[in-house]
């Protein structure tokens, strides 16, 4: 199965002060960032998350030659606090890896209805045992309800026309009926991209609780992460990268007071140094080689004040 993982240059460079530590690849997908990371840091030990049966599957057959250098479990990444609560550990961890968004081997399994160049079920599922999916979503929330999670989540400006024309047309099962309705709708003609890639962007985020999730683990991140350990995040749209950019502003500042507040009354202490200041994108060379990668943005910070449980 051809795998590239984005950014892994970068990655290696970036943890490289964490070579003798703990580093949680809290999006595990087929292996390769954590394969690039065990085989560079021969001291460094590998906490592997996915939701995917069938990729941990994958990248425990791949991994599995690092014997107990890798451990593998199957859980969403915003569990990372209860989870380091459970293992048996000496210290905090050294590294947290977010590499965000659906896989490449997600959206070419016709049958995970990721994807709309297959006809296939509106599922979009990263855990195949939760209940809702994305034909849950199409066939029973209201109008109102779908034009505003297609808006916030999709960052659709015609959100309230395709909403208007699925409640018409429902109910709707598969990714080409959806894509088909979309695109006759409001037409290709201005799109760049596919003109129904906002709305399956939207039903993904909403399925999955990409963004709750995101932020959850950023949070906790501060409670799992010793003193100069980092957070590298990779995200793929506007909405991630505006979460990571944010919480690494936030916590690296000395005072989150409102504007308005002229004397500190926060009292809060920076916990984070931002190392990329401005946004990391991949190379043209990578974007040739692995188009998926060019929506790719990177961000690095290191706690300065990391305090543990």
């Amino acid at each position: 199965m051809k795998h590239m993982p984005v950014m892994q240059d970068e990655i290696l460079k970036y943890f490289e002060p964490c070579d003798n530590g703990l580093i949680i690849d809290g999006t595990l997908g087929l292996g390769g960032h954590s394969e690039a990371l065990l085989a560079s840091y021969t001291r460094m030990n590998i906490l592997g998350l996915d939701l995917d049966e069938n990729a941990l599957i994958f990248s425990g057959n791949r991994l599995n030659k690092y014997g107990d250098r890798i451990k593998i479990l199957k859980d969403n990444f915003s569990n990372i606090l209860p989870i380091m609560d459970s293992i048996e550990r000496s210290e905090l961890a050294s590294g947290l890896l977010l590499d965000l968004g659906v896989s490449s081997y997600q959206l070419d399994t016709p049958e995970r209805g990721f994807s709309f160049r297959f006809d296939a079920p509106l599922d979009m599922r990263f855990n195949s045992n939760q209940e809702i999916k994305a034909s849950d979503v199409i066939n029973e929330y209201s109008e109102r309800e779908l034009a505003d999670l297609i808006y916030k989540y999709g960052e659709e400006r015609k959100s309230r026309k395709i909403a208007k024309a699925i409640i018409d047309r429902r109910p709707i099962f598969t990714t080409m009926e959806l894509a088909d309705l979309i695109k006759n709708i409001i037409g290709a003609k201005n799109y760049k991209i596919h003109p129904a890639t906002k709305t399956f962007q939207a039903l993904r985020i909403e399925v999955n609780k990409e963004l709750n999730n995101l932020y959850s683990a950023l949070s906790d991140s501060l409670k799992i992460i010793k003193n100069k350990g980092r957070i590298i995040v990779i995200s793929y749209h506007s909405l991630e990268d505006r979460i990571v950019k944010s919480f690494f502003k936030n916590e690296s500042k000395k005072c989150i007071c409102p504007v308005e507040v002229l004397i500190c009354e926060c009292h809060h202490s920076p916990m984070l140094k931002v190392i990329t200041k401005r946004v990391h994108k991949p190379s043209f060379s990578e974007i040739n080689a692995n188009p998926r990668s060019r929506s790719a943005k990177m961000r690095v910070a290191e706690l300065i004040s990391g305090t543990g449980y």
